[in-house]
């Protein structure tokens, strides 16, 4: 009897965590989205909220903290008390926006807890029919033929679709002149007015300008064609040195406990498991993709380190 009074304070302890975890959510969940509403961020983060919500018995909330390229949100996150209750939901830009910007206000690594991997959207290469090209090849010759005068976009400087293009524009060895927008909506309205020569739109925003004729997708950047755009080429199929590397993610504060990262991270892929999510993420053509929190630690460090190389060799920095 004695040697079981002596043993119950370490069994106490190794029951902590998940009795804290039961206790988790203690109120609602604030996701906060850097970009603006309507983007491909904020409708991944939608689909999942009310899923979420339902397993947690709290609400979760997304707020939208649009700003700097979602250095705002960033920053406020990485601010955050570190008890789960304040998430990031973000994407390639969080490495991005580190790379680019030295005095940025948070270090990605040191500042935030890998959550998980959510997925990645398909993209594509979009130009406005008027501008007379059918190809990524007749877009290069173009684009050679009135160097530094063809104008392409992104969603904001340092976001995703700014460094995918960038990647797609070294690839294929052209030049032009780069215009920052407050998110992708704002994009379609100037590539449908013929202000905009050519830019990355994800599909979940860009589909339906395109199956209505009004935008040409000349290649999607995904390794595999997309069934939504079947014959549409990848880019890899014409410029084979071309990566992509972009992903949506989920981030906690750093020192929120790990027993709450991992309970967040294995719901997250839970959701993702559910019937009518995949039916959801299908109809945009979103690859479902989770991770554990340090499978995703991993991918972050290595996109670290493949976006300083492409600030370098575009000479971005």
């Amino acid at each position: 009897m004695t040697r079981i009074i002596c043993w119950l304070p370490f069994l106490v302890m190794g029951f902590a965590p998940l009795l804290h975890a039961q206790g988790w959510p203690a109120r609602p969940v604030r996701i906060i989205n850097g970009f603006a509403v309507g983007g491909p961020t904020d409708i991944s983060a939608r689909i999942l909220a009310p899923k979420l919500a339902e397993l947690w018995g709290q609400p979760v909330v997304i707020e939208t903290r649009t700003g700097a390229s979602g250095t705002i949100a960033s920053v406020m996150v990485a601010q955050a008390t570190p008890d789960g209750h304040t998430l990031l939901v973000t994407s390639a830009s969080l490495a991005i926006n580190a790379v680019l910007r030295p005095n940025v206000g948070y270090d990605p690594v040191r500042d935030f807890a890998s959550v998980t991997q959510i997925g990645y959207s398909t993209s594509a290469v979009v130009v406005q029919p008027s501008l007379g090209v059918k190809s990524v090849k007749e877009l290069i010759a173009l684009a050679n033929q009135r160097a530094g005068k063809i104008l392409y976009g992104s969603s904001s400087a340092g976001s995703g679709t700014h460094m995918t293009t960038e990647r797609f524009n070294l690839s294929a060895g052209i030049k032009g002149t780069h215009v920052a927008y407050k998110g992708q909506s704002e994009m379609i309205v100037e590539l449908l007015a013929g202000r905009l020569h050519y830019g990355v739109l994800t599909l979940g925003v860009a589909l339906g300008t395109i199956k209505d004729g009004r935008l040409r997708a000349l290649a999607v950047v995904t390794p595999k064609r997309s069934p939504l755009l079947p014959d549409v080429p990848t880019v890899v199929e014409i410029l084979p040195s071309f990566r992509r590397d972009a992903a949506h993610m989920l981030m906690a504060p750093s020192k929120t406990p790990r027993h709450i990262v991992n309970k967040i991270s294995n719901d997250v892929a839970r959701v993702l498991e559910m019937p009518d999510v995949k039916k959801q993420m299908e109809a945009i053509d979103f690859t479902i993709a989770p991770t554990t929190p340090e499978e995703f630690d991993k991918i972050l460090r290595e996109m670290l380190v493949l976006f300083e190389e492409v600030a370098r060799s575009a000479g971005l920095k």
